[in-house]
C-alpha cells in the first residue's frame, strides 16, 4: 500500500502542475473575477444535481448486481458507487485504474466474490458508453448546425466521437463473438503473473492454477449473465442516461450561475468528450478533463476563457471533489485501506 500511496501522491502533484498551467493560460484574474459573482444558492443546487447523478449511477450498478444475485439497497448502491468514483479519482487512467479497487469495494458491500464485484463495475462502466455517445452525437449535430466556424477543437471532438461511435460497438461485438477465446487468453496471461506475485507477497501462499482459472471463469460468466439479460441492460442504461443528463445539467448550471447562458446541446457534447480525457495517466484525469471541458466549452459556445474556466471549476467541485470526499469515507469504512 505504501507504493500505491506514493504513486497517488506523485499523480496528484502532476495534476496540480497541469491545473496550475491551465489556470495560468486561461487567466487566474479572469477566473477569480467570474467566481466572485457566484451565489451560494446556485452552488447548493449544483451540488444537489451532483447527488442525483451519483444516485442514478448507483441505481445502474444496483441493476447489474441484481442480475448477479448480489442485491444491494438503493441507499447503499449510491454510497458504493461514490466509493467507486473515489477509487477512479485517486488512481491513474480513471476507470481503468480504479476498477480493481471498485471491484473490491463492491465485493465487501455485497459479501460476494471479488470477481463478481469486478464484473459488476466493469459492466456498468461499459454500459455508460452507450448513452454518453448518444448524447454527444445529439449535441454535436446541433453544435455543428449552428457553428459559424468549424474550429480545431470542434474538429478534434468530431474525430474522437466518430472513432468512439465506431470503435466501441466493434470492440463489443468482436469481444462477445470471441469471448471464450478471450477468456482462455486471459487465463494463460494472468495465471503465471498471479502465481509469481503469490510467491513474493509475505504471508501469502500462491494460488493454484485451478483456483485462478475458476475465478477468471467466474468473472467472464458474470459478464455473460449481465449481457444476456435485456431487462438488466435496459434498466442500467436508463439510469446511466439519467446520470449523464444530471452531469450535463451540472455544467450548464455552473455557467448559468456565473450569469451566462449556453445552449444545452453544447454541454451534451462537452461533458461526454471531457469524460474521455479521464483516461489520462493523472488521477481521475484531473487536469486533462478540465482542459478538454474548457477548450470545448469555449469553442462550442463562444464564452470567454475566464467564464469557461470558472464554470468548469464549479462543475468539477461538485462532480470530482464532492464524490471523492464522500466516496473516500465509504472506501475506508469498507476496509480499502487495510
Amino acid at each position: 500500500m505504501n507504493g500505491d500511496r506514493w504513486a497517488t501522491v506523485v499523480g496528484f502533484l502532476g495534476a496540480a502542475v497541469v491545473l496550475a498551467v491551465l489556470v495560468w493560460i486561461v487567466g487566474i484574474g479572469d477566473i477569480l473575477s467570474e467566481l466572485r459573482g457566484v451565489e451560494l444558492r446556485y452552488l447548493l443546487v449544483i451540488l444537489a444535481v451532483a447527488v442525483v447523478w451519483l444516485v442514478c449511477w448507483g441505481l445502474a450498478l444496483r441493476a447489474v448486481l441484481s442480475a448477479l444475485d448480489a442485491p444491494i439497497s438503493v441507499g447503499m448502491s449510491g454510497l458504493v458507487f461514490a466509493g467507486a468514483v473515489f477509487s477512479n479519482n485517486v488512481t491513474p487512467f480513471g476507470q481503468a485504474g480504479g476498477e480493481p479497487v471498485s471491484g473490491y469495494l463492491i465485493s465487501r458491500a455485497t459479501d460476494r466474490e471479488y470477481e463478481t464485484g469486478l464484473a459488476a463495475i466493469a459492466s456498468v462502466d461499459a454500459l455508460h458508453f452507450v448513452p454518453s455517445i448518444g448524447y454527444a452525437l445529439v449535441g454535436l449535430t446541433f453544435v455543428v448546425a449552428g457553428a459559424a466556424e468549424f474550429g480545431r477543437n470542434l474538429v478534434f471532438a468530431t474525430t474522437a466521437l466518430v472513432a468512439l461511435a465506431v470503435g466501441i460497438p466493434a470492440a463489443a461485438y468482436f469481444g462477445w463473438q470471441y469471448r471464450y477465446e478471450l477468456e482462455a487468453a486471459v487465463v494463460r496471461a494472468i495465471t503465471p503473473l498471479v502465481r509469481t506475485l503469490g510467491r513474493v507477497v509475505p504471508r501469502k501462499s500462491p494460488p493454484t492454477t485451478d483456483a485462478i482459472e475458476r475465478r477468471i471463469e467466474g468473472f467472464f460468466g458474470a459478464i455473460e449473465r449481465v449481457a444476456t439479460s435485456p431487462r438488466t441492460l435496459l434498466e442500467a442504461i436508463g439510469f446511466s442516461a439519467l446520470g449523464w443528463l444530471a452531469m450535463c445539467t451540472s455544467l450548464w448550471l455552473s455557467v448559468y450561475a456565473l450569469g451566462h447562458t449556453v445552449p444545452f446541446s453544447a454541454v451534451l457534447l462537452v461533458v461526454p468528450m471531457g469524460a474521455v480525457a479521464g483516461m489520462t495517466p493523472l488521477p481521475g484525469g484531473l487536469g486533462g478533463v478540465d482542459a478538454v471541458l474548457i477548450a470545448l466549452l469555449v469553442s462550442t459556445t463562444g464564452v470567454s476563457g475566464g467564464v469557461a474556466g470558472a464554470a468548469v471549476l464549479v462543475h468539477r467541485g461538485a462532480t470530482y471533489v464532492f464524490p471523492t470526499v464522500v466516496g473516500g469515507g465509504v472506501a475506508f469504512a469498507l476496509g480499502v485501506g487495510d
